[in-house]
């Protein structure tokens, strides 16, 4: 997921419950957003833009991690397969990681980046502010090496809260 912008709700936590763990690219918002989604699963998280001082405190700009034996990047700005940004590049080609995922632009995009034999996951934005349309995450598996079953997650549309019972923390 990435850019909650202080936002979560409980469709959101619907699906965090079915994940083994929570991986954020940033924008998070507000320190009690990690609190909350740590109390659900284990959390992965770095702090995007918008990110003031405690969250920067607590939190890297970059993540680079393995999981069941895939190599991991996660960071917030980072651009796209073709524009990657310069920082996301030289850590890409120094590290070679089989996922990167980045948030910022509120696009989601899923790709496999031939060129650096990667695939770039931008999950969009899950929060309710900016000017994506529908809110989305994505969710896979990762089993012994294999990147499997990825899946898009429409939470609705941007700015509205579709049922009573959802909240804004």
């Amino acid at each position: 997921m990435s850019d909650t912008h202080n936002h979560l709700d409980k469709k959101m936590i619907y699906y965090v419950k079915w994940a083994d763990e929570v991986w954020h690219a940033g924008d998070i918002g507000q320190i009690k957003i990690i609190d909350e989604l740590s109390k659900i699963k284990p959390l992965r998280a770095v702090y995007g833009n918008i990110d003031g001082n405690l969250l920067r405190s607590q939190l890297n700009e970059n993540l680079l991690f393995n999981c069941e034996g895939v190599k991991v990047l996660i960071t917030h700005i980072g651009g796209y397969p073709g524009k990657y940004n310069l920082k996301a590049k030289k850590i890409i080609l120094a590290e070679k990681p089989k996922i990167f995922i980045c948030g910022h632009s509120h696009i989601l995009r899923v790709n496999f980046d031939k060129k650096l034999n990667l695939i770039y996951i931008n999950p969009g934005a899950a929060g309710v502010k900016g000017f994506h349309n529908i809110r989305t995450m994505v969710r896979f598996v990762i089993d012994r090496k294999e990147i499997k079953n990825l899946e898009i997650i429409e939470l609705g549309p941007r700015g509205k809260i579709i049922s009573t019972d959802q909240r804004t923390l």
